[in-house]
């Protein structure tokens, strides 16, 4: 039987559940471009956040405590991919078929070109103009500070140019993430 502190705990936890939990599964599947594996990172970054959950509540920004677990999960399974691909290219001989002109939406085109950024300027660039997240925000669920925020979204703006071409960049990065969902927003 449990006690009305751990009833609550749990009421105040299923609310932070409903309310981030479809933003914390965009956020995954912006970060690692699989969407199969989205809701899997959330559910696991919300369990976590679960076993924790008195520290949790208690902080001054859950959300963004939240969001810095999905990236940690995402940097994760993505460094495992890695591994998993290195070991399958010494059995496999992996060769690129480039297609001339293809007719791909610019969505496609932004999210390859954000699988090629090294993770923590795909972080911040998602985290700054997929969820229009401050840059304080940012360095909070990345654990990192503010000027490492600007120097790698800025970095990873120039490189997402250089991949799309330098007409509007970052306008169709915006809009594409746009595209995925539903904007995030900062916390209030």
């Amino acid at each position: 039987m449990g006690t009305v502190v751990d009833d609550a705990a749990s009421v105040e936890f299923h609310a932070f559940f409903e309310r981030h939990y479809a933003e914390l599964s965009r956020l995954a599947h912006l970060l690692t471009g699989e969407s199969d594996a989205a809701d899997d990172l959330a559910a696991d970054a919300l369990l976590a956040l679960w076993h924790r959950w008195d520290r949790v509540r208690a902080a001054d920004h859950p959300a963004a405590y939240a969001r810095g677990v999905v990236a940690n999960l995402a940097r994760t399974r993505i460094r495992s991919a890695v591994r998993e691909r290195r070991r399958v290219a010494l059995f496999w001989s992996q060769r690129e078929e480039k297609v001339e002109n293809p007719d791909v939406a610019g969505v496609v085109d932004v999210q390859e070109a954000l699988r090629r950024l090294p993770f923590r300027k795909r972080a911040c660039v998602v985290l700054r103009h997929a969820f229009d997240l401050s840059e304080k925000d940012t360095a909070l669920a990345l654990g990192v500070s503010v000027g490492t925020v600007k120097s790698q979204t800025s970095k990873g703006m120039a490189e997402l140019q250089r991949l799309l071409g330098p007409q509007n960049a970052p306008l169709r990065v915006h809009a594409a993430m746009a595209r995925t969902g539903e904007a995030g927003g900062r916390d209030r």
